[in-house]
């Protein structure tokens, strides 16, 4: 993981702390963007109501019954797109935002939730692959006493270690630190929690973002809403 790698933007040797970072620092990013993407607001506001889409994904999971496995296999599936898809954004686009909330926790809070995406991350990977939901998630009984259960009290299962050999060195020891981090975050925790700590740090890494904020708060005067989005100044997440 210490492998060294050339800036995209300046050429300048850098050491990664991302598996996927391509810049050497925010500056360079920035620049980047400015050369090779559209209009920064449209991408701002795509991100918006990508994170509007994610927040009411996994507020589902928490009213979904059990009943139909199909559908509630199929919501899950869908709240783990819209968090990959925030997530992956706003550690693309907005890294200065994101590594200020994550630092602005405490160092147990903040290992928390850096091991919940790694570990979803992981969660992912596999799914990517030749994996399925039901690998990863130990789904209630249906019986007696299960009619107001929900999805949300499923829980993430302990899975045995991937086979990793097909991968370079660098991606294997990546792959293995997000397994890692998805038995010690995910495995024996509720899907609900795990969503919920993920969707809450993400959100309010938006509203750090200085472009979405801006954004949302023209549209809060303009009468557009984005549901289940609160943007404001605090970088503290509530313990769970």
């Amino acid at each position: 993981m210490a492998d060294s790698r050339y800036c995209e933007q300046c050429g300048t040797v850098f050491m990664p702390r991302r598996e996927h970072a391509r810049f050497c620092c925010v500056c360079c990013r920035d620049v980047w963007n400015r050369e090779h993407l559209g209009d920064p607001m449209v991408e701002s506001s795509a991100l918006l109501w990508s994170i509007t889409a994610m927040s009411e994904a996994t507020a589902r999971l928490s009213r979904a019954g059990i009943w139909d496995r199909r559908r509630a296999f199929a919501a899950i599936g869908e709240a783990v797109w819209w968090v990959t898809l925030v997530d992956a954004t706003l550690v693309r686009h907005h890294p200065g935002a994101y590594d200020a909330v994550a630092a602005g926790q405490s160092p147990a809070q903040r290992q928390l939730i850096e091991g919940t995406l790694a570990g979803r991350r992981f969660v992912r990977n596999r799914l990517g692959g030749q994996a399925g939901l039901a690998e990863f998630i130990q789904a209630a009984a249906l019986g007696p006493g299960a009619g107001n259960a929900r999805i949300a009290g499923w829980m993430w299962k302990p899975v045995p270690l991937p086979v990793l050999v097909s991968l370079a060195p660098r991606s294997r020891a990546w792959e293995m630190g997000r397994y890692q981090a998805y038995q010690a975050h995910l495995a024996g925790r509720t899907i609900g929690r795990v969503f919920r700590r993920a969707a809450t740090f993400l959100t309010l890494t938006a509203a750090n973002a200085g472009s979405l904020a801006d954004l949302a708060n023209a549209d809060a005067n303009n009468g557009r809403r984005h549901p289940r989005i609160q943007l404001g100044p605090s970088r503290r997440l509530q313990p769970r």
